[in-house]
């Protein structure tokens, strides 16, 4: 350890990926204090409907399966958006099941402060025919992750727009996250 702390400092952090200058690590983020700075309460992790897991871990890849919104979001979780909810409404939709997503990932690690970062989120959004603002819908869940993690929260994405979903959710949306090991 004393040989690489001092390789670190001798070439500077950058040579040494997850050492400072010191040759130190530096400190984790504490995700799980931010949330409780944000005023954010997770609701439990919802259990499987079917037959799958709610998630599953592979090396540092932690994989989310498909969350709707919690029940307890309210009528305006559920039906189509341009038929029956606003853009906004649907915001509050996936900001919900972006909830029972960091729910999922603490039952998995049982810390946030476990996460790396948010890797992919992909987004499917209950649309009418003539409906084109998916993107605009699951940012409910973007917005939400960035809040809680940050830089580390953005990642790369996918919204589409199908005829239905399971329960006539609002939004079904699945995550991939990179976890410390």
């Amino acid at each position: 350890m004393k040989r690489r702390a001092l390789l670190g400092a001798a070439l500077g952090a950058a040579a040494l990926p997850g050492l400072t200058a010191m040759g130190r690590k530096p400190a984790r983020p504490d995700y799980e204090a931010r949330l409780k700075s944000l005023g954010i309460i997770l609701p439990p992790a919802p259990a499987p409907v079917a037959t799958y897991v709610p998630w599953r871990r592979v090396g540092a890849l932690l994989y989310i399966a498909g969350q709707g919104p919690a029940r307890s979001a309210g009528a305006k979780a559920f039906g189509t958006l341009g038929k029956d909810l606003s853009i906004k409404e649907g915001q509050a939709a996936a900001r919900s099941a972006g909830l029972n997503i960091l729910a999922q990932v603490r039952s998995a690690l049982g810390s946030l402060n476990a996460v790396r970062q948010c890797v992919k989120l992909g987004g499917f959004v209950n649309s009418a025919d003539d409906f084109h603002d998916q993107p605009a819908v699951i940012n409910g869940a973007s917005d939400l992750f960035v809040e809680v993690f940050g830089a580390a929260g953005k990642h790369a994405r996918f919204a589409v727009g199908v005829n239905t979903l399971p329960f006539n959710v609002a939004v079904e949306i699945e995550t991939v996250w990179e976890i410390y090991t």
